[in-house]
């Protein structure tokens, strides 16, 4: 959830407490306290200390449940003094003989009431208080300074010190939803947690196109989107990794499944046919074929009825509609694909591929779903390892490189998917792009 978010529900909740929240009128009285002294300087000075000390024990009583029975005899109210006590509430100011008095309650006319009452009752309980048991006059004595009027408003709910309450809760609120998820958030977000993790450098970097999820196939011809010219990029990249011995027959796998790797591999295929290379795209994903969907052909023919002898590879071989793109598809789902791809079969298979086609890329199993991938990459001249933004997890990179490691594959490079355009870094076109800016359809350009 976006600090945003979290601003306009906490608005909302504001907006919604002050909507239920029954109104109540405030009516204030206040208090002078005063002291009866003589007539020198000395004498006026000990008064005054004498009653600014009755304040502040006064502010006490005027709470207290003596003086709230008092108050609820005289106006005869049908609550208790619990009750009455909790919508009074006094207060001094410091150095003063003023008290202030204010009560809360859903009737206006009876807020004034209650105030101006307690308080006669309060001038009524001080006199008893204070008289001496002779007769005589008390030392301090209590008037009402200021009667209560009938309140023209309610005084709670304030809407706009609830919203500024609930603004203020929100963004709070908001900040440290933010701050925790990034704690607590494990998936890479960054190149560097890529580069990190695996050990090798980001070759690519996919943004995110919500729009092509119905034609995941890009049509490179005539298309020079942001997303196109991505895949160029990562074209131009595999060329680099070296320069004397470019890896031709490359697996291109994930951690988990929904990462992109079908697609990823469908598209660096149609990148390389743009630059006039002979390319052959395998779906060695056979338990959950999906490339061969993406470029329109039958998958019912393909890697599996080819390693079990029962159709030869030049009958399962299929083109495109775009030239120079062979489709090897991952054929009828074996009772053991992992069996298949660990045989000599498998990787005779990727050798005559290799004498046959410029490229051979590979779309295989999550490498923690099964064995498949690892074993495919071992035969194989290394793997593109993929990692969604924002889904990924770091452990589950860790382990998908342990994997590769465990069986000797080499891993060529990392590729982020599915990036956030706007986050993608300002180093991008330079750094994850060593050849020409455009994608170029000349082969002179990209083959070494």
């Amino acid at each position: 959830m976006t600090i945003s978010a979290v601003i306009v529900l906490a608005l909302l909740a504001s907006i919604a407490i002050t909507v239920t929240t029954t109104p109540l009128y405030k009516s204030s009285t206040r208090l002078f306290v005063s002291t009866y002294a003589g007539s020198s300087l000395m004498d006026t000075y000990q008064g005054n200390l004498l009653s600014q000390e009755r304040v502040r024990s006064y502010t006490i009583l005027l709470t207290g449940e003596a003086l709230a029975q008092r108050t609820i005899d005289a106006l005869h109210l049908d609550m208790s003094a619990r009750a009455l006590r909790q919508e009074v509430s006094a207060r001094s100011k410091m150095g003063t003989v003023l008290i202030d008095v204010d009560v809360l309650d859903p009737s206006p006319v009876r807020a004034r009431d209650i105030a101006n009452t307690l308080s006669d009752q309060f001038v009524k309980m001080v006199r008893e208080l204070e008289t001496p048991g002779d007769g005589s006059l008390p030392d301090t004595r209590v008037v009402v300074e200021q009667p209560a009027a009938i309140a023209s408003s309610p005084a709670v709910p304030n809407l706009m010190r609830n919203l500024a309450l609930g603004l203020f809760a929100g963004v709070l609120l908001g900040v440290a939803c933010a701050l925790g998820r990034e704690v607590i958030d494990n998936t890479v977000k960054k190149h560097e947690d890529l580069e990190s993790i695996t050990g090798v450098a980001v070759v690519g970097d996919i943004p995110m196109d919500k729009a092509r999820r119905g034609t995941p196939a890009i049509s490179f011809g005539t298309e020079n989107s942001q997303i196109a010219e991505s895949f160029r990029k990562l074209r131009t990249n595999l060329s680099f990794l070296s320069v004397d011995n470019p890896p031709r027959v490359i697996v291109v796998t994930s951690s988990i499944p929904n990462e992109g790797k079908s697609t990823t591999a469908v598209n660096i295929a149609l990148a390389l046919v743009e630059v006039e290379y002979n390319v052959l795209l395998v779906d060695g994903d056979m338990r959950r074929s999906i490339a061969h969907k993406h470029l329109n052909v039958d998958g019912a023919v393909g890697l599996s009825t080819v390693l079990s002898g029962a159709v030869s590879l030049s009958d399962a071989l299929q083109e495109t509609q775009f030239s120079g793109l062979t489709v090897l598809a991952a054929g009828a789902t074996p009772p053991n694909p992992s069996e298949l791809l660990a045989s000599h079969a498998a990787k005779n298979l990727l050798e005559e591929l290799r004498g046959k086609f410029d490229y051979v890329i590979v779309d295989s199993c999550p490498l923690l779903a099964v064995t498949d991938a690892a074993l495919l990459a071992a035969n194989a001249d290394g793997a593109l390892l993929l990692g969604r933004y924002g889904q990924t997890k770091r452990d589950q990179l860790k382990n998908a490189t342990d994997a590769l490691q465990n069986v000797g594959a080499p891993l060529l490079g990392s590729v982020f998917v599915m990036t956030p355009p706007r986050s993608r870094s300002a180093y991008g076109g330079a750094y994850y792009y060593y050849g020409d800016k455009r994608g170029s359809n000349s082969r002179h350009s990209q083959k070494t």
